[in-house]
């Protein structure tokens, strides 16, 4: 596929580059690695050597040590052509958080960047979940998320692990062609709002071959995204892959031209969804939607579409979701539903769903019958349907 020979011609040509470029060891710049000594402003000397060199640099992050950082920015515009940062050691932050804005660590304003290795991200999560209040108040502080990447181009993110982020794994705002393969993201399924990788405003992104455990969405797709690309993905714990939520906030851009395939869902509370907010202040459209061989494994809500969305513990009533969303196929969905309603389509009464397609569905429900409940949607079935199609 064409992301695949991006991807592969972008990294012969990152690595090709490497063996005649400095690099540029956080040992060298005064790293302790110990996990109790603060190495942040080694890190940053060793960034600010890395960013100011020409051709294709490396910062090396070396394996067999704890490295107690952050928060951090890696910040652009950069001199060299390139930039790898090799993560083979395990890089750790601080419980303290009073130290933190939105995020531990930022990668931002850059070009071609690699970031790989076979080492983790350690948020130590477990202290900041208890001052999580966001799940049930409107009004909330939000925790810092682990991994942030905002306006960078040509960016490849593989094999690195993320461990118990405070808020989000990773969050991707505004990127264009940005290509993750071979993570591994985890965290307790109780932990709240750990969503596994978020994007918003970006465009050409692929998430493939990759491992998300955790206690929120594995990955959610929200507003302003189109040429999305998500494979081979196994999900669980967590709540599914979601697009949105949409209609939030005023003049939220479209999504458009997503394709979930290939994946693989286990005990999860939802399986595929989509879900916008009641009430919503926007007309963004979801459009262009494929959810392809998908398989559930004792998911609770395998197929959804929620236009009533809220997920605090009360919402008052208000208008209907102003959300549009239109072309959307679910092809090729089986397995088996934790639930008897292994399908639920609650659409806007205002702008009632359009163009549904359900091909070739089949969950089963192994303590009864499962059942689909459908509203303000005219869906085409085709191919084989269980549960059997419901009427509007």
């Amino acid at each position: 596929m064409e992301y695949l020979r991006h991807i592969l011609c972008f990294c012969l040509f990152v690595g090709g580059a490497i063996a005649s470029s400095s690099v540029n060891n956080v040992d060298d710049f005064g790293a302790i690695g110990d996990g109790h000594n603060v190495d942040t402003k080694a890190f940053l000397a060793a960034w600010n050597e890395t960013c100011g060199s020409t051709g294709n640099p490396t910062l090396l992050i070396p394996s067999g040590k704890t490295y107690f950082v952050g928060p951090v920015t890696f910040s652009g515009p950069c001199k060299a052509d390139s930039i790898t940062v090799q993560v083979d050691g395990t890089v750790m932050a601080s419980t303290d958080l009073h130290l933190f804005g939105e995020e531990w660590v930022l990668f931002g304003w850059l070009n071609n960047l690699v970031v790989t290795g076979k080492g983790t991200f350690d948020g130590q999560g477990s202290s900041a979940w208890p001052y999580n209040v966001c799940p049930f108040r409107s009004k909330c502080k939000i925790l810092p998320c682990s991994l942030k990447f905002a306006y960078t181009n040509n960016t490849v993110v593989s094999g690195i692990t993320s461990l118990n982020s405070k808020f989000f794994h990773y969050a991707l705002l505004d990127n264009t062609n940005f290509n993750a393969y071979n993570l591994r993201i985890t965290a307790p399924n109780e932990s709240p709002n750990t969503d596994g990788i978020h994007l918003e405003r970006c465009r050409g992104v692929s998430i493939v071959d990759s491992q998300i455990g955790t206690g929120d969405d594995c990955i959610s797709i929200g507003p302003g995204n189109s040429d999305v690309l998500v494979k081979n993905i196994k999900c669980g714990p967590g709540h599914g892959i979601s697009v949105g939520s949409l209609g939030k906030y005023p003049e939220e851009g479209n999504v458009e031209g997503l394709l979930v395939t290939d994946c693989k869902l286990t005990g999860t509370l939802n399986g595929v969804r989509i879900k916008t907010w009641e009430g919503s202040p926007t007309s963004t459209v979801a459009s262009n939607v494929t959810f392809d061989n998908i398989f559930m494994n004792g998911v609770s809500n395998p197929i959804v579409i929620d236009q009533t969305y809220c997920p605090y513990t009360s919402c008052p009533k208000s208008s209907p979701s102003r959300v549009k969303i239109q072309g959307v196929t679910f092809s090729n969905i089986r397995g088996s539903s934790a639930t008897e309603m292994a399908v639920m389509m609650q659409c806007s009464e205002g702008f009632p769903c359009q163009d549904v397609n359900l091909k070739d569905v089949q969950l089963q429900y192994s303590a009864g019958t499962a059942k689909a409940s459908c509203l303000n949607v005219r869906a085409n079935y085709s191919g084989v349907q269980v549960p059997p199609p419901c009427s509007n």
